[in-house]
């Protein structure tokens, strides 16, 4: 497990590249926010979270299930779950917008369109903070939604 990484992943990499690509600047595992973010994107007021689909329990095939030590694993999948939801929750209570994005879906055809839907996303809600507009609920986005 030391060699699980716990930053600039692969799936993070990726977006963090086509963000980049289309001329958006943001900041890495910022320490000011709870939690830590993967992306924040100030002039968008976004956070893009990207999760591991095995340590964040998406429900996919992806998720599987170990066959040993499983009081282990299912005290540690619980407790990963429970700080998203917090971090989450304070994120948006924040007023930061948020795209959640699944490493299932960075993976083989998906990834394409996957990837323009985070900058479209980006690009509106960057309009939206331009023109003025304050949302009273923050947008989010789930990509892929959940399995479950």
């Amino acid at each position: 497990m030391s060699r699980i990484r716990g930053k600039d992943t692969l799936p993070e990499i990726l977006v963090r590249k086509r963000l980049f690509s289309c001329g958006w600047r943001f900041r890495v595992c910022d320490k000011r926010f709870k939690g830590k973010p993967d992306i924040v994107i100030p002039k968008a007021k976004t956070i893009i979270d990207i999760r591991g689909c095995f340590w964040h329990r998406h429900g996919c095939k992806d998720s599987t299930m170990p066959k040993s030590n499983i009081a282990f694993w299912m005290e540690k999948w619980s407790k990963n779950v429970k700080r998203d939801h917090r971090n989450e929750a304070a994120w948006r209570e924040a007023g930061w917008n948020l795209i959640i994005v699944w490493q299932c879906a960075l993976e083989g055809a998906k990834t394409e369109r996957t990837l323009e839907r985070i900058c479209a996303n980006v690009e509106s809600w960057a309009a939206e903070c331009e023109a003025g507009r304050i949302r009273r609920i923050p947008h989010r986005m789930e990509v892929p939604r959940t399995v479950k």
